[in-house]
């Protein structure tokens, strides 16, 4: 394994932070440089997760409404950012490691700052579902069903890391070439979005 953490430490941290942020603030501290890359990412995804709680709120007036779309937004572009830096991470532990791709090595499309930032989602799925499979004020159809969900939640984690496994030792033996792919996402840049610079009407 090329990268500072094993795939399963990864997963372990996410599944960890997870459970500890529920019942204490967030804190994305890690002490390596890689893990706090991948802790900054999983923090956004924390806080986006229970961002689009707020938004399903069917109590909720339009100014909040209004609000927590703009928090959704404002998370999703930090979270975008910081699974970038993990591939940019990447990038340069390559080179650093005079790692070469043949140039006929295939590209491969998902990269892994991508994969990281599923397997934090997938983190967040399993405790959640994990909840509802165990919540004592839900029938009993409900809790099989949830259960049911979290078998399938967890084996897609478990194939999602296997895949983040074998990209790792396939960039650094140089079988496969990465690249980092910049989100973009338009409809945060006041250059880009029209409504944020002036036309008052377009999209992203």
């Amino acid at each position: 394994m090329a990268l500072p953490l094993s795939v399963a430490d990864l997963v372990r941290l996410h599944a960890e932070a997870v459970a500890r942020w529920h019942e204490a603030p967030v804190d994305p501290a890690h002490p390596e440089p890689f893990g706090a890359l991948v802790m900054a990412n999983h923090a956004f995804n924390f806080r986006l997760w229970h961002e689009e709680d707020q938004a399903r709120d069917p109590a909720a007036d339009d100014a909040v409404i209004a609000q927590v779309k703009r928090n959704i937004d404002r998370l999703n572009q930090q979270r975008t950012d910081a699974f970038e830096k993990i591939d940019d991470w990447v990038v340069a532990a390559l080179a650093a490691a005079g790692v070469r791709a043949a140039p006929d090595a295939p590209l491969n499309s998902e990269t892994v700052g991508s994969i990281v930032d599923r397997l934090s989602i997938l983190a967040l799925k399993v405790f959640h579902m994990d909840e509802q499979a165990r919540r004592p004020d839900a029938d009993e159809a409900h809790r099989l069903t949830c259960a049911g969900r979290l078998a399938v939640l967890t084996e897609q984690r478990a194939d999602l890391a296997g895949s983040l496994e074998a990209l790792v030792a396939d960039l650094w033996a140089g079988r496969k070439r990465f690249k980092v792919y910049r989100q973009m996402k338009m409809y945060n840049d006041p250059a880009l979005n029209p409504v944020l610079y002036g036309k008052g009407r377009g999209g992203a």
